[in-house]
């Protein structure tokens, strides 16, 4: 049998979803599991968060491009190295998600959403698609209560209203993306990714009939 080349059995999954939903817990298991090599978001050493989390609308363009810039390099970093990747949360979110829902809120100015959004814009039309998008969905309720358990001081001042804004605004990118990109959607509320092995199974079988070439470990 003829041997596929390399970039035919090369996959990019990227893990969406709220804040506290769970995607770095599914990204190191994913990875674990398919041998693949993991991408994480900056947040711990993110020199804008906690300032952010206290002024929104003195930090938001500078939280947004921090996350633009490095987001960026690790996406061209996962395309140009060899063998499969997985990305905790995509580039594609922080213009759809979180950049826009600063703006509709008010904390981020029209001149910096339109700077903000060309940058965007030029930056990933250099960039290759996901093959696909996990999505990790809960309520604001659940979300709420998983970052009030990992005790990140920068998060304290979270507010519901604000988690709830964002969920309006992966639901609606979520819509939108569905007729561009595969997406699988995980609803999380209920599930314990270290207990429930059978519902874990499916997901990862899922994932293997879009990607073919994922090892069965």
């Amino acid at each position: 049998m003829e041997k596929r080349p390399l970039e035919e059995s090369k996959y990019f999954i990227g893990i969406a979803g709220n804040i506290g939903v769970g995607k770095t817990t599914m990204t190191d298991i994913i990875a674990k599991r398919f041998g693949w090599r993991a991408y994480y978001e900056s947040v711990i050493d993110n020199p804008y968060l906690e300032e952010f989390y206290e002024n929104m609308k003195r930090w938001s363009f500078n939280l947004q491009v921090y996350f633009l810039s490095h987001r960026f390099r690790t996406h061209k970093d996962m395309t140009e190295a060899s063998g499969s990747a997985i990305q905790d949360r995509t580039i594609y979110e922080d213009v759809e998600i979180f950049a826009r829902n600063l703006y509709d809120m008010g904390n981020m100015s029209q001149r910096d959403w339109d700077n903000y959004r060309a940058l965007f814009d030029i930056m990933t039309s250099y960039l290759k698609k996901p093959n696909l998008i996990l999505y990790l969905r809960a309520t604001v309720d659940t979300l709420l209560t998983r970052i009030k358990k990992r005790s990140r001081d920068f998060e304290r001042e979270i507010s519901p209203e604000y988690i709830y804004s964002l969920n309006l605004s992966y639901e609606r990118w979520i819509r939108e993306e569905s007729k561009r990109n595969r997406i699988l959607i995980v609803e999380t509320d209920n599930f314990n990714v270290f207990e429930d092995e059978e519902k874990l199974e499916e997901i990862l079988r899922k994932i293997r009939e879009i990607c073919p070439e994922a090892p069965k470990k």
